[in-house]
């Protein structure tokens, strides 16, 4: 009755361990999320995508829920259009309903998801759609996971 799982629990470090973490454990949480307002000025996203490094700004309404998302790649195209990036709110061209997984979720659903739509983070919500978290390709490289 000993199962992979029970394995990958009493060894942890090893690769069926690695197998077996959840995005929950590995995620950016709290304070370490960039994260505004639909009506925030472009530039003040791109200030919170800076501060925080991890090359996403998540767009939430005023009771958390996700609405949105901008990348780095959205600024490099929105350049390319022209977008006037002071007189901008962020909700005018933020991506709608980005991807996102469930904290219990196990990261190598994670990575297969991103390599599956070619993007480099996912947004991590609770059962009422609320913000909790964002996980990055190099969060699941750093773990061994990728």
């Amino acid at each position: 009755g000993f199962r992979e799982e029970d394995f990958a629990r009493l060894h942890p470090g090893g690769n069926l361990g690695k197998k077996w973490l959840r995005v929950g454990e590995l995620m950016h949480r709290g304070d370490d999320l960039p994260v505004v307002k639909g009506t925030t000025p472009l530039l003040e996203a791109i200030y919170a995508m800076s501060s925080k490094k991890l090359g996403v700004t998540a767009v939430v309404d005023g009771r958390g829920r996700l609405k949105g998302l901008i990348t780095d790649g959205d600024l490099r195209r929105m350049i390319e259009k022209g977008v006037d990036f002071a007189g901008t709110a962020v909700q005018d061209v933020m991506a709608v309903d980005p991807w996102c997984v469930a904290e219990e979720e196990l990261g190598v659903k994670a990575l297969r998801l991103m390599e599956s739509r070619s993007i480099t983070s996912l947004t991590i919500t609770d059962g009422r759609g609320r913000l909790v978290g964002l996980i990055h390709m190099h969060d699941l490289l750093r773990a061994g996971i990728a």
